[in-house]
């Protein structure tokens, strides 16, 4: 596909690097010379000194040929300018990041008007997120699936569990709720296990299942003792404006920390009921002064990630139970292991996830919808939703006798409202939704997973 993105700040430079990881012939379009020398030194793109408003830049750049065009500068009435344009001249598709909370509840109308394919919000999305981790703390992270009847959840191995030590065969036999250990997380590689994997002290384990079945086996696990009550959150940007008003929905106490008195003023206007504290929340004396180890969770969004990881270290000192941070710099991934931090939230990498699963579709015209995609271990595996919208040589037949590749496992089907943890006798059915681990392959459709000729 050809794709040009307008903007090559933080989030543009990320698009680039994860589409054209992907074969894509990807154009980056942007005023700042030394933004583009990094993104031509280190990626495989083509660069173009420009404002992606300019009619002419745009055409130099192919926006009659493009598949897609992506606007990602740090302007939402730029990018929406640019998308309209782009749109005018003859770009197939577009996408526009709209951040700023005024557009939020507008979004449907701008889609129709711009003729939008999709809006990204990273600042929301991220707020999404960390909201799902919060109102779940035994896990390290929460992703959901199937219009919510499925969810991942990620739960690291301490050492106490009744499961380390065992292999997988053995935990299955022995677990009451269906649920599927899908991948495992060890020493900075990802596993996706079959029976004979043993569990170890670190692991981090993606399970699958039905809510209720998940928080079932937490409870099994010993993690579900911790109640999200009080939360402090440092750092008053736009992703703690959009937490907030989900935490406050929730019953949830919150106190935000904010060093600009204006922001302040701002926050307490928008957000009644909060309390709103001025002050520079990497001061360890101002934190301890504010009950910082009488919090249930701690929330460090400060725009330095050095910042958010010290403020993370100083809350797990504290005492604090549930801890997340937020890392833009994903190239700090290997750090943030080291200090086996809780969970870790990157706006960038949630907004390259949309963009992927987007672009996969378009790509994809097997019949098969991805409808999600969350990747895992800096992208070194996929967990993937597929709809099956039309017939395909491998329904109706036994998984056993299709026989998924290696690295590839089939982790749960949702038929309706019945959600299958499946094994060798299941079978998929049109209409079905199909979630799938996938690892170190970008996966574009059910066909990659199953053996050619395996089923009749």
């Amino acid at each position: 596909m050809k794709i040009l993105i307008v903007g090559d700040g933080k989030v543009g430079y990320t698009l680039a690097e994860n589409l054209s990881r992907e074969d894509n012939d990807v154009t980056i379009i942007d005023k700042n010379p030394e933004a583009l020398r990094k993104a031509k030194e280190n990626l495989d793109v083509m660069c173009i000194r420009g404002s992606g408003v300019s009619v002419s830049v745009l055409l130099e750049a192919g926006v009659r040929e493009a598949d897609l065009l992506i606007a990602a500068t740090s302007s939402d009435e730029m990018n929406m300018v640019v998308t309209l344009t782009g749109k005018k001249l003859g770009a197939r598709r577009t996408i526009a990041r709209i951040r700023d909370p005024e557009y939020a509840n507008e979004l449907s109308l701008l889609k129709l008007e711009l003729g939008l394919d999709l809006v990204i919000n990273p600042e929301q999305s991220a707020a999404n997120e960390m909201a799902r981790i919060l109102h779940y703390p035994a896990a390290v992270n929460v992703e959901s699936f199937a219009k919510g009847r499925v969810e991942l959840v990620e739960i690291r191995m301490t050492g106490d569990e009744p499961i380390v030590g065992m292999k997988l065969r053995k935990i299955s036999s022995r677990l009451l709720s269906p649920i599927l250990i899908g991948a495992v997380e060890r020493d900075g590689d990802v596993v996706i296990p079959d029976g004979e994997c043993d569990i170890r002290e670190n692991d981090i384990l993606h399970v699958v299942g039905r809510t209720a079945n998940t928080v079932d086996f937490c409870k099994a696990m010993g993690k579900c003792e911790l109640r999200i009550r009080n939360v402090m959150i440092v750092g008053g940007g736009r992703i703690a404006y959009y937490l907030v008003r989900m935490l406050t929905n929730l019953g949830l106490r919150v106190k935000i920390i904010e060093i600009d008195r204006n922001r302040c003023l701002e926050l307490a206007e928008l957000l009644p009921g909060v309390l709103v504290i001025q002050g520079d929340g990497t001061d360890a004396d101002l934190l301890q002064s504010e009950n910082l180890g009488d919090m249930d969770a701690f929330v460090a969004m400060t725009g330095r990630d050095e910042d958010n990881l010290i403020l993370s270290l100083m809350a797990r000192k504290a005492g604090v139970r549930k801890i997340i941070a937020k890392v833009t710099r994903m190239n700090l991934a290997g750090l943030v292991e080291s200090l086996e931090l809780d969970s870790i939230v990157s706006p960038r990498l949630i907004t390259a996830n949309h963009i992927l699963q987007y672009v996969r579709g378009i790509r994809n015209a097997t019949g098969e919808r991805i409808e999600a995609l969350h990747r895992i271990v800096d992208g070194k595996a996929e967990i993937l939703e597929f709809l099956l919208q039309e017939r395909r040589w491998y329904l109706d037949t036994p998984l056993k006798k299709l026989g998924a590749r290696k690295g590839f496992l089939v982790a749960a089907i949702i038929r309706n409202t019945e959600v299958i943890i499946p094994h060798g006798d299941d079978v998929l059915k049109l209409h079905d939704r199909v979630i799938v681990f996938a690892k170190t392959r970008a996966l574009n459709s059910l066909d990659e997973v199953f053996r050619p000729g395996a089923a009749p």
